[in-house]
């Protein structure tokens, strides 16, 4: 029986979702230290490629090859292999949104590459070499990446408001934070996605070595040495994330705060008088990040670090300008210094 393009282009999306899930299942058996696993270029890369790949090749009429049906056949094909993740569980969603826009682009190539051999190879053996080989891609890589150390790079990002108030208000404001109420609160983007949002900051002690607990919810708790203390001027701190405490359920297992990919190091607030009365506040944060793909990677934890930066940020401002009894602080965060 013959098949229509419509029934075609449904085996090409199912094949691409099954053969993603696949393959996620097989590099999710390994722990951090196997060949096969899943934060590696090897999976991250390959399999999105492979699995457009192969969308296209079996979804595409065999005589019309349209980029617009490539695109949608892969996309599709992704889309379905991310919500299959999501649903077993195996990915949560601050993971699948941040590999998503690199997944839609690789298995994009993918197609192109099937279409491409599709048009120059023409032998039934040759193309059905290329079919296997594709296919094994992120297998036959994931060997060969073990050769190759982690990177581990520190990254800095620096944020900053202006505030209507005097150097000695906005201390007051970053040096503890009372609890932040439900009414202080916002929905920003990395909240979103599932990163939690501050609730309080308990200093213990004063000046240098005083300690900051700093807890955010879903019982996530930082530990905050003081590192640096010029009152009126600049705060500094050693970050420590309570990681045996972090319940599993509030961050994906491979963007934990203090993981083996990930850590935030060190923060620091300084005040820039601007007049009588007026400053800008600035927020600068180191962080650690370890991946084969920090390339990728270093986008996301900085747009993502800028935004918790700048949500802080804006909490401390309205403090300020607009002082009540019940105010409070919002200042420690998972966020770390510069060395200036």
């Amino acid at each position: 029986m013959k098949l229509n393009g419509r029934q075609l282009a449904g085996i090409g999306v199912a094949v691409g979702a099954v053969y993603g899930l696949f393959v996620r299942f097989m590099f999710g058996l390994g722990d951090a230290g196997s060949t096969f696993v899943v934060m590696s270029s090897s999976f991250i890369l390959g399999a999105p490629f492979a699995l457009g790949f192969l969308s296209v090749w079996f979804g595409e009429s065999p005589t019309k090859h349209p980029f617009m049906v490539r695109l949608f056949l892969s996309w599709t094909a992704s889309l379905a292999f991310m919500l299959g993740c999501l649903l077993l569980f195996w990915e949560g969603i601050i993971c699948v949104i941040i590999w998503l826009p690199l997944t839609l682009v690789l298995s994009s190539l993918g197609g192109a590459v099937a279409g491409l051999i599709r048009y120059l190879i023409r032998k039934s053996a040759a193309r059905n070499s290329c079919v296997v080989l594709v296919a094994g891609l992120p297998f036959l890589l994931a060997p060969l990446e073990k050769f190759k150390a982690t990177a581990s790079e520190i990254r800095t990002v620096q944020t900053q408001i202006e505030i209507n108030g005097p150097a000695a208000a906005v201390w007051q404001q970053i040096k503890s934070v009372p609890a932040i109420q439900e009414n202080e609160q916002s929905l920003d983007f990395s909240h979103v996605i599932g990163f939690p949002r501050p609730v309080e900051a308990v200093l213990s002690g004063s000046g240098l070595g005083a300690v900051r607990y700093a807890r955010f919810e879903g019982n996530v708790l930082f530990v905050e040495t003081i590192t640096e203390w010029r009152e009126n001027e600049r705060l500094s701190f050693h970050i420590q994330a309570d990681t045996a405490h972090i319940p599993p359920t509030t961050f994906d297992e491979h963007v934990t705060v203090g993981g083996r990919y990930f850590d935030v190091l060190q923060g620091t607030y300084w005040i820039e008088p601007l007049a009588t009365n007026r400053v800008i506040l600035h927020l600068a944060s180191n962080q650690r990040l370890s991946t084969h793909f920090n390339f990728y990677a270093h986008w996301w934890t900085e747009a993502l670090m800028a935004d918790l930066q700048n949500y802080i940020l804006k909490i401390i401002k309205h403090r300020v300008e607009h002082p009540s009894p019940t105010a409070g602080v919002a200042t420690a965060i998972l966020i770390k210094s510069p060395r200036a």
